[in-house]
């Protein structure tokens, strides 16, 4: 039943992008300069999660560099990887050789090295505002080869973080932002994952329509649930996926989605998870009132304010309401 299982990752970057030209132009007119030789601009991207922003931006990536010789690339999740370090050593990955460095490597030394770059080097800095050190986008600015693509949920979770001169220099990026899918266009999205992925006659359009419908404009849990829903044909045998395979796969992948975002929070972004599972339903005032009290270094309550944001928009938390009266409460159950 599977053709190429790879197609049904949800990090599979395709041959080409649909239903996002305006966006793919404009991350095109921003990085082509360095065909000719010139700085290319740097980017701010936006948008709801599962809206195709990474997938773009490394699709845009990978064009440049079969256009053009000498331009390195790197993609950095800074959700999985935010501290410091980790990201000073995934971008010296991808220009340098780094088996001599280790733990106790000086960050400044690692810098420096990047300092001498004498080639382009297109940066993906994806989850930014997961970034710890934000010291760490002025730093990176300062080195002339280093172009980057900002990719995050919201522009201001970014810019409100960041001291002034770096504010400045992100406000004359590229902004480019995305919003959500259409129903058909997620419907074309997995049939073109599908086709890529599975046998002809696998998966119906009635199907993918019920999955598109599941994901609610979201194509990396749209392709994450027919992941599932194959994987499960695949497990019983079947040289179609069935109603039933779907119908299952879908709360199963949910719950594997909440889980992996989970494991991914930070220990204070996890602390205003746990209270909201402690409380229920909470206004963010009584919320950061009770992490205050609880965590050994408190951030300020824009900051805790911004982990409800970024809650929910990976389906952790919902809420409901508007200004002064908003309330968050946890959704343990995505299925």
């Amino acid at each position: 039943m599977l053709h190429n299982a790879r197609a049904l990752d949800a990090d599979w970057v395709p041959g080409d992008i649909v239903h996002r030209n305006v966006e793919k132009n404009r991350l095109r007119d921003a990085l082509e300069p360095v065909l000719d030789g010139e700085k290319p601009q740097d980017l701010l991207i936006d948008g709801p999660s599962g809206a195709g922003k990474t997938c773009l931006a490394r699709y845009t990536t990978e064009r440049l560099q079969e256009q053009a010789l000498g331009v390195e690339t790197k993609h950095v999740d800074c959700w999985n990887h935010s501290k410091r370090f980790r990201v000073l050593l995934d971008l010296l990955d991808g220009v340098a050789p780094t088996h001599d460095i280790h733990r106790n490597t000086p960050q400044d030394e690692m810098l420096a090295r990047l300092e001498t770059l004498d080639r382009p080097y297109v940066v993906i800095l994806d989850e930014v505002d997961q970034l710890e050190d934000k010291n760490l986008l002025r730093e990176l600015w300062s080195i002339p080869e280093i172009t980057m693509i900002l990719i995050a949920n919201r522009e201001a979770d970014i810019l409100d973080t960041l001291d002034e001169r770096v504010r400045s220099r992100l406000r004359g990026s590229v902004r480019v932002h995305f919003g959500r899918y259409t129903q058909d266009e997620l419907v074309a999205i997995l049939r073109a994952r599908a086709d890529a992925g599975l046998r002809p006659g696998t998966i119906s359009s009635q199907q993918l329509e019920h999955i598109a419908d599941a994901a609610a404009g979201n194509a990396r849990d749209a392709i994450i649930f027919l992941r599932q829903a194959a994987q499960e044909a695949d497990w019983d045998g079947a040289t179609e996926i069935t109603d039933s395979h779907i119908h299952s796969a879908i709360p199963e992948a949910k719950d594997n989605l909440r889980q992996r975002s989970l494991d991914k929070l930070t220990d204070d972004q996890r602390l205003v998870y746990d209270i909201l599972l402690e409380h229920g339903s909470l206004m963010p005032k009584d919320v950061y009132a009770k992490y205050e009290q609880r965590a050994d270094e408190p951030k300020t309550n824009r900051t805790v304010r911004k982990y409800l944001s970024k809650l929910d928009h990976y389906g952790l938390v919902e809420s409901e309401g508007d200004g002064p009266s908003r309330r968050y409460h946890p959704n343990q159950a995505r299925s």
